[in-house]
């Protein structure tokens, strides 16, 4: 029994090994062509002993990659904080407040994730040409938290349903209202949920293309249509691509190692449980 428990142990190490470096193989080639010359970076097969250059990084900063990446943070932020501010209410009322029609509700905030983005393209192009908003940051932070608000709502109904009403109905008895209980006693024992919901909204906002490419190419481009700079008529510059992608990742890393603890315990519960 001993022996096929620490076979088992083995099995699912090694498993857990060859997944995690086949996620990761794929992050570390892209950093480390970023620091090859293009003729390098196409050199077949592919050469892992090279002398990294810093050119690619100097044209990256020198092509105003800064700036890109201070509009996809404005853009992803301000979104971000619009979807929580809504959902979280929202959630909290579908939870605490039932009705008959909850399920359909639900049911249809998801289903709206379905549609393919193509299809509200050319409505959302036309809506933000007549009202002025075109090629503004504010186009798409108004797409970005439409898009996120039925995730968060999702995330934060599944993490609201398993919190036991017993403690909505202390705090009512103490004389709170509701905004008082969500707000005191809810919310912080449902950080977890918004760790999670929060990260998500800013990867799904941070490497939306379609949307940013369309709505404000010109006078406020985020980062991915700043690495989409990089395919041109003269080719494809994997170099370049790969330091400026290297560039891009840094901040949804970042937010994420720095909310790691409550984004495990936020999984481990079942926050994006069905």
């Amino acid at each position: 029994m001993a022996r096929k428990l620490h076979l088992g142990t083995v099995v699912t190490s090694l498993v857990a090994y060859a997944v995690t470096i086949a996620i990761v193989f794929p992050i570390v080639w892209m950093i480390m062509t970023g620091f090859k010359d293009e003729v390098s970076a196409y050199q077949m097969p592919p050469s892992l002993l090279f002398t990294p250059i810093l050119d690619n990084l100097n044209e990256a900063l020198n092509s105003g990659i800064m700036t890109y990446i201070e509009h996809s943070a404005v853009a992803v932020g301000a979104s971000t904080l619009v979807a929580l501010l809504l959902g979280i209410p929202a959630a909290f009322g579908l939870v605490w407040h039932p009705r008959k029609s909850n399920p359909n509700v639900l049911f249809w905030l998801i289903s709206t994730k379905f549609m393919p983005a193509v299809g509200v393209l050319i409505p959302l192009y036309l809506i933000f040409k007549n009202v002025h908003l075109l090629d503004t940051l504010w186009a798409l932070i108004i797409v970005y938290a439409a898009v996120n608000l039925p995730l968060v709502i999702w995330i934060m109904y599944s993490f609201f349903s398993d919190i036991p009403k017993e403690l909505l109905e202390a705090g009512r008895v103490d004389g709170a209202n509701d905004w008082q209980v969500l707000m005191r006693i809810i919310l912080p024992i449902s950080l977890p949920g918004v760790a999670v919901a929060t990260l998500l909204s800013v990867i799904f906002s941070w490497n939306e293309f379609l949307f940013a490419v369309t709505f404000s190419y010109t006078d406020a481009p985020t980062i991915p249509v700043f690495v989409s700079s990089y395919m041109t008529s003269e080719g494809l510059f994997w170099a370049r691509m790969s330091m400026a992608l290297s560039l891009a990742i840094v901040v949804p890393v970042l937010l994420g190692w720095a909310a790691q603890r409550q984004l495990i315990r936020g999984l481990t519960l079942g926050a994006v449980k069905g």
